[in-house]
């Protein structure tokens, strides 16, 4: 590429994001580099936005923020040979080493030396273009638009989870939290042939929405006696699987009375609080099995090939779209707004925004 430099946002510090000219990315040996056509925002990102921090990792510098995306493969390294130029890629956004024994094993989620996109110190995507190790771009299929690409990435969370909790098409399910991985959990297990999927969220919009994704029916955790509730829609045969994406230290708990005996429970969703009291009487007497959740692994192929013919189409949890130089009014929006907003798709291309993320 002739270009010296490209846009991008910036995060300067809590509150305070600009979109400035910024370096190309460097391109390595086993890289490619992609023009960003479509880019979602995170709660991630938001929370990057409004507290400069998520536990441990920091925003002590200046950061891009941005890491679902999808776009076009413009340039590769020497001895790139997975992709070519002109290839339209999903961009998985975690760089692992491949050496240790996490990655050895598939578990590759789990390495100590991972670069994630939008984590500090490492930059995001919320730019023009970025440089990707091109073993982690998957191509997508004809038909499949650069908005469900990126979509790819929060969809990837829901089916790690089916996957940690061993999800099949006769489980009764219940999916607490409708953020948007909440969200992205209907469809993920609707992928996963399931067709009794119970959703809970005390937002009225985000019900709806879960009703409008695919779920049997949606709950309001703060009307009645829950667990009544669930008995009453399953006809007294209770649940198999909660996937917990919510994050509520009173939801965390409540889940080892809510789920069957012999159940399953799969954690997402990160709480504020560093414990959460648990009774493991009851969990032990009930011989639970017990998952958490770590971004995800071995995600993208399968996804993209349980989407073919799926009839489900992932741009149904978009909300709003924005251009690149609207940035800030984005992230103020999703930041102040959830109970109106579910996914914002951000966009550095002007035509692209046009053309909805499909050329």
């Amino acid at each position: 590429m002739n270009q010296a430099a490209m846009k991008a946002a910036v995060l300067e510090k809590p509150l305070s994001i600009e979109v400035k000219q910024v370096g190309m990315p460097v391109l390595g040996p086993y890289d490619a580099l992609v023009k960003v056509y479509c880019i979602g925002i995170c709660g991630s990102d938001i929370h990057y936005y409004e507290h400069g921090k998520i536990g441990r990792y920091v925003v002590d510098k200046p950061i891009i923020l941005g890491h679902e995306l999808a776009g076009e493969v413009v340039q590769i390294g020497d001895q790139v040979r997975n992709v070519a130029v002109g290839d339209r890629v999903a961009v998985e956004p975690g760089v692992t080493c491949g050496r240790c024994t996490y990655c050895k094993s598939g578990r590759y989620n789990l390495c100590p030396d991972v670069v994630f996109m939008a984590t500090p110190p490492d930059d995001g995507a919320w730019a023009e273009y970025v440089s990707v190790r091109s073993h982690f771009l998957f191509k997508l299929p004809d038909g499949m638009s650069y908005e469900e690409g990126a979509l790819l990435e929060p969809l990837s969370v829901g089916f790690h989870a089916m996957n940690r909790g061993k999800v099949g098409p006769s489980d009764r399910l219940l999916i607490v939290g409708l953020g948007p991985i909440g969200l992205m959990a209907i469809q993920a297990a609707k992928l996963f042939g399931v067709t009794e999927i119970y959703a809970s969220d005390v937002v009225p919009f985000r019900r709806e929405y879960g009703l409008k994704l695919g779920a049997t029916a949606v709950l309001n955790p703060l009307e009645g006696d829950f667990a009544k509730q669930l008995a009453r829609l399953t006809g007294g045969a209770g649940i198999d699987v909660i996937i917990e994406s919510s994050g509520n230290g009173r939801a965390i708990e409540d889940t080892v009375r809510l789920v069957n005996r012999g159940g399953r429970i799969v954690y997402i969703g990160l709480p504020t609080a560093e414990r959460i009291p648990m009774d493991m009487n009851l969990l032990i007497d009930s011989e639970l099995d017990v998952y958490g959740v770590f971004r995800y692994a071995n995600t993208y192929p399968a996804a993209i090939q349980a989407l073919k013919g799926s009839g489900i189409d992932l741009r149904q949890s978009i909300t709003h779209r924005f251009s690149l130089d609207d940035i800030k009014m984005a992230v103020e929006l999703a930041r102040t707004q959830k109970d109106t907003s579910v996914k914002m798709m951000i966009y550095p291309d002007p035509q692209q925004l046009n053309n909805g993320g499909n050329s």
